[in-house]
C-alpha cells in the first residue's frame, strides 16, 4: 500500500520560509517522479513543482519559480519542498504526489497517489 506522508507546514509571516517534506512508503521510490499542488479554500488544485526519478531535470509553476526548490532523497524515499520568499497567496494545503510516469506533466490526473496534505499559512 503506498502511502505518502506530509510535514514541515505551519504559520510563517510574509517573506518568511518553510520546508515541506513528504516521506514515501510502499513504492519503489526512486521509479517515481514526484510533485507538490496545493489547493487554496474555493479554488482548485495546481501544480507547484515536479522532479523526475534521478532528481533532474525539475519543473516549477510560473507563481513559484525562483522561489520554491524541489529535491528529493531517493535514500531516505523523501522529497522536500524549500520555499523562500513566502508570500500570503501561497497559503493553501500543500499535497505531495506521485507518478510512474517519467516526463514533465503538470496534470494532477497523471498522478495517481496522493498525500493528506499540510496546511501552509502566510501572514500579512
Amino acid at each position: 500500500q503506498v502511502q505518502l506522508v506530509e510535514s514541515g507546514g505551519g504559520l510563517v509571516q510574509a517573506g518568511g520560509s518553510l520546508r515541506l517534506s513528504c516521506a514515501a512508503s510502499g513504492l519503489r521510490f526512486s521509479g517515481y517522479r514526484m510533485g507538490w499542488f496545493r489547493q487554496a479554500p474555493g479554488k482548485e488544485r495546481e501544480f507547484v513543482a515536479a522532479i523526475n526519478w534521478s532528481g533532474g531535470p525539475t519543473y516549477q509553476s510560473d507563481s513559484v519559480k525562483d522561489r520554491f526548490t524541489i529535491s528529493r532523497d531517493n535514500a531516505k524515499n523523501t522529497v522536500y519542498l524549500q520555499m523562500n520568499s513566502l508570500k500570503p497567496e501561497d497559503t493553501a494545503v500543500y499535497h505531495c504526489a506521485a507518478s510512474s510516469l517519467y516526463g514533465s506533466s503538470r496534470s494532477e490526473y497523471d498522478f495517481p497517489y496522493w498525500g493528506q496534505g499540510t496546511q501552509v499559512t502566510v501572514s500579512s
